[in-house]
């Protein structure tokens, strides 16, 4: 559970990213809401914050129903696709389509290498990551924020980093691959506007897909369907589209998750305002 500091404001806020985890009965959900209402007292927390990673009917959704969780805004984006890596790389290669698989192939021909980087590459991530932020238009978070998500998977040999480098060895493309049993994960990436011209990250995308086949993963989860853009790009790839719940809500303080929800939006709207965005949403 992360519990995070809303300074000056006295409450916090509690969040379990895609969770809870497990296999949840209705007495053990009811079980552990009564523990989080707990830690909320504890800490003071006005509200804690889940968007599980199960799709709309699942049982799961009515046992937080039950045990009175809300529908919220979530964090995460509640759409992905998920591809499954228990096939044979040529038929993985296959699902591409076919403008996909040229354009992994010019960026062959035109020399760009992938190469897993690790924590070395960390500065490249987040140039390329801010650099791609401030072209599609949303609101990147601090470098410690990206630093201290590698590091704390890579501690536990879960993080990669691949970087798409064009003939030259500059880095057009990162991508960062957090791994949780046999499931991989792309939270994070980005290109420069010459990654895009190379087709780096064409590349890249398909690269990180099949070494992780290689290295025995099960499914490949690109994470997030944010926007139109983004979307195209991804269902290139393959996969299967899937759509979870949605964000829900323990509210264990009503006037400080009042209170937290208008700053949270307050504080979105200043952050679009810094970075010459308009329009609503959140950092990616």
């Amino acid at each position: 559970l992360l519990i995070r500091d809303l300074r000056p404001l006295p409450w916090r806020i509690g969040y379990a990213p895609r969770g809870p985890v497990g296999s949840f009965d209705r007495d053990s959900v009811a079980a552990l809401t009564a523990e989080l209402r707990r830690v909320a007292r504890a800490n003071r927390l006005a509200s804690v914050l889940v968007d599980p990673e199960v799709e709309e009917g699942h049982a799961l959704v009515g046992h937080l129903a039950a045990a009175g969780w809300k529908e919220s805004p979530g964090v995460q984006t509640p759409r992905s696709r998920l591809v499954d890596l228990a096939r044979p790389e040529e038929e993985l290669w296959s699902d591409l389509r076919s403008k996909w698989r040229q354009y992994v192939n010019k960026a062959r021909r035109a020399g760009v290498t992938v190469e897993d980087v690790g924590a070395g590459g960390l500065d490249d991530v987040y140039r390329i990551y801010v650099d791609t932020a401030e072209r599609a238009g949303f609101i990147h978070r601090a470098r410690s924020a990206y630093d201290e998500v590698f590091r704390a998977f890579d501690d536990v040999g879960r993080a990669r980093l691949l970087t798409a480098r064009l003939q030259d060895g500059t880095p057009a493309a990162t991508l960062m691959l957090l791994t949780c049993g046999r499931r991989v994960i792309e939270p994070y990436g980005g290109m420069t506007e010459a990654g895009a011209d190379s087709r780096a990250n064409y590349l890249l995308k398909w690269e990180a897909i099949r070494s992780s086949r290689e290295q025995g993963f099960t499914i490949y989860d690109m994470w997030g369907l944010s926007h139109a853009g983004i979307e195209q790009f991804k269902a290139g790839f393959g996969g299967r589209e899937v759509t979870y719940a949605g964000g829900r809500a323990l509210v264990t303080d009503r006037l400080g998750s009042a209170v937290v929800g208008v700053a949270r939006r307050v504080n979105v709207s200043l952050a679009r305002r810094r970075h010459g965005l308009s329009g609503g949403g959140d950092a990616t």
